[in-house]
Formats: C-alpha cells, sequence, structure tokens
C-alpha cells in the first residue's frame, strides 16, 4: 500500500469515528453508533453528572434514536429532563429514567428474580433494563432461601426464560438455587443488603463466585443494569438463532 493510501485510510477511519460521535461542550462524547454495531444504544449513567448535563444528553439521544435510558438518576435529574420532555418517567426505587418509543416490540422472555424485598431496587434495575432494551419480562420478588418454596414456586415459569437473573444479598445462596432448577443461564447479582459481615456484599459476591451448580455467571455488586442488559442479549441471540 501506498504512503498516499495509507493516508486515505486513516483519514476515512477517522472521519468514520467522527460521525460515531456527538459531542456536547465539553463533558460529553455520546456513542450515537452504538446500536448499530451492538444491537442496543449507549444508556446514561447519571450519578455523577449534572441535572444540566443529564438533560442535554438525553436530548441529544432522543434526537438519535428517539428514546434514552438513564441509571441512578435522582429526582434533580428528573425534574431537569422533564422540562424538555414531560412524558419521561422516573422510578426513584430503582433510580431508572427513561424515555421509549411507543408500541416498541418486546420479544422472548427474561426472568427476574430476588431473595428480599431489601433487593427490590436492584431486582428492578435490571427488569427494568431488559424491558427497555426490548425484551419481555417475568418478576418474582421476595423468593429467598429461607423460604425456599417460593423459588420452587417461581420455577414453574422457568421453562419459558431464556435468561434468568437471579439478585440476592446477604449469603447470595438464590443463584444456586435457581440455577439448579432451569435450564436458562443464570446471572447473579450480589447486592449490598445485609449486616457487618456481608461486608457490602462481598460474602454474597463471593458465594456466587464459588456456587457448585454450573451455568452461573456473576456481574458486580448492586449492577443491575448489567446483569438486565446481558439478560436481554442472551434473549435477543436465543430468539433470533
Amino acid at each position: 500500500m501506498t504512503t498516499k493510501n495509507k493516508c486515505a485510510t486513516a483519514q476515512t477511519a477517522q472521519q468514520s469515528l467522527q460521525q460515531s460521535s456527538c459531542f456536547i461542550s465539553n463533558h460529553t462524547q455520546l456513542d450515537i453508533d452504538r446500536t448499530r454495531r451492538t444491537g442496543c444504544p449507549e444508556v446514561i449513567f447519571c450519578e455523577g453528572k449534572t441535572p444540566e448535563q443529564t438533560a442535554v444528553i438525553f436530548e441529544k439521544m432522543i434526537e438519535a434514536h428517539g428514546e434514552c435510558l438513564g441509571t441512578r438518576a435522582n429526582e434533580q435529574h428528573y425534574l431537569a429532563v422533564k422540562k424538555t420532555f414531560p412524558c419521561v418517567q422516573f422510578d426513584p426505587v430503582s433510580r431508572v429514567l427513561r424515555l421509549e418509543k411507543t408500541n416498541k416490540e418486546q420479544c422472548g422472555c427474561v426472568i427476574v428474580i430476588n431473595a428480599g424485598t431489601s433487593d427490590y431496587s436492584i431486582a428492578e434495575e435490571a427488569a427494568q433494563t431488559a424491558e427497555f432494551l426490548g425484551s419481555n419480562v417475568i418478576r418474582h420478588f421476595d423468593c429467598g432461601v429461607a423460604g425456599v418454596h417460593r423459588a420452587f414456586s417461581a420455577a414453574q415459569d422457568f421453562p419459558k426464560a431464556s435468561a434468568i437473573v437471579a439478585v440476592a444479598g446477604m449469603d447470595g445462596a438464590l443463584p444456586t438455587v435457581v440455577a439448579g432448577l432451569s435450564h436458562a443461564p443464570v446471572i447473579a447479582v450480589p447486592t449490598s443488603i445485609g449486616y457487618g459481615t456481608g461486608l457490602g456484599g462481598v460474602a454474597a459476591l463471593m458465594t456466587m463466585l464459588n456456587g457448585c451448580a454450573p451455568g452461573v455467571s456473576v456481574v458486580n455488586i448492586d449492577n443491575g443494569f448489567g446483569a438486565g442488559y446481558q439478560a436481554h442479549i442472551i434473549n435477543f441471540m436465543a430468539i433470533n438463532r
């Protein structure tokens, strides 16, 4: 390849990268091409961003995609976005901020199950993430192993699922039980719920990493978004194979 051709190729690549990004002032560079590459748009992590920054990012994402999902949002983020988009929805428990297309098709099945009501916020973050991305979600909440019959009751729906998100704090035992009752891959989410030696979710994390049931993968502590995203990808691949 000649030097001239190399320069032309580098220029083309640079132009392509620039077209994939949307610069906002000096604080943000949005990846507006992510849907084409990965099948899912960029999701906005609102924590640490000012309400004004979040509102501008939402505006640019909606211009590009017609919808936007934000995680770890607060009331101030919501009010700032609502000024421009009155229909935006905010769930203060899961801290999910979402504005999505109407009549959006949802396919397949993802199950989100949690151990206790204290884990609800993380489980709901996972469920709303998967729903926004296009998966049907079935919720089974407060199914911890202290009353293991509740998990057995939820297991009636497990054959419907392409992926299962299992959320638990304290001892973190639920994902192992779920994996022993299901054909679907289980995505385990340790939460920071628990007493002193729970170490803010580290005990649950270690239980999940050392579980004896195969078919379990583990995300970071309190990472409901990551689990919901992964479950959606598995579900999407299952229904399109």
